[in-house]
């Protein structure tokens, strides 16, 4: 989907940034990395320049069909995964995150918090290694609408909650230790940890296998085949994530890499 036309007055700000990969962002993006920015601890410049070229980076979301297995660089995110492969700062920890009821997000804050504050490592890197049933949460409100996601988590969630901003979002970030605000578990949320520099990866084989299954029980409303309701699917991530081309075999590259394994 095209990102909305720059205004002006956004043209000239991104002129001032692009050494740092942002003079073409369109309103969404650079939105988000006003909001990154909002979020970014006092030192973290290794954090702030991987937001930045992660936000610049392309991520293909206008496939008419994906295969079972991706063979080609330009089938997943491939810019942006060698950016998170290839992060210079530390510590990096990547968490296998495959329970969506769970207390992932949760989880992934708290060790936010505590390697910025409590550790003094204001660039440490959080990811996501998102799939099994997880792997819904990283899916935009119109499929979920349209294929009534919900009933696969037997009814607990009607729309996609984990993509939600919660108020707390907007409690004034330098109060760190707020009960109620920006750190604290009332924030909990995917889009909120992405603007505090946490990066969710997805999985092209989660998408294959959900989409078989919708397409084996004839949840099919256009009559697609797998190969094009797989490609649906995956033009409808949420916004920032980098889609790769499985997480299990992503998990690999990353502790080759130096995350360690959560």
């Amino acid at each position: 989907m095209a990102l909305p036309l720059p205004s002006r007055r956004l043209a000239l700000q991104s002129t001032l940034v692009t050494g740092l990969g942002l003079a073409a962002l369109g309103s969404k993006t650079a939105q988000a990395a006003a909001a990154q920015e909002r979020f970014m601890p006092k030192g973290a410049t290794t954090m702030a320049e991987l937001g930045q070229k992660l936000a610049a980076a392309p991520r293909r979301r206008n496939f008419k069909t994906t295969p079972m297995i991706l063979q080609n660089r330009d089938e997943w995110d491939s810019e942006a995964l060698d950016l998170v492969l290839a992060y210079a700062g530390k510590p990096k920890q990547v968490w296998n995150n495959t329970q969506l009821e769970g207390p992932w997000l949760n989880l992934m804050r708290n060790a936010m918090n505590a390697q910025i504050w409590s550790f003094k490592h204001p660039d440490f890197l959080a990811v996501s290694a998102t799939h099994g049933p997880a792997h819904l949460a990283l899916y935009d409100d119109a499929i979920w609408a349209k294929y009534k996601l919900g009933s696969l988590t037997h009814g607990k969630a009607k729309t996609n909650t984990w993509i939600k901003t919660p108020p707390a979002a907007a409690a004034d970030p330098a109060a760190i230790e707020d009960a109620k605000g920006v750190y604290s578990p009332t924030d909990n949320s995917i889009t909120v940890l992405q603007q505090r520099g946490a990066v969710f990866l997805a999985c092209h084989n989660a998408i294959w296998e959900l989409t078989g299954h919708l397409h084996a029980k004839g949840n099919n409303p256009d009559k697609l085949s797998h190969e094009q309701m797989a490609a649906e699917f995956t033009n409808h991530l949420v916004p920032g994530v980098v889609l790769t081309p499985g997480i299990v075999a992503t998990l690999v590259e990353l502790e080759d890499a130096g995350y360690r394994y959560a």
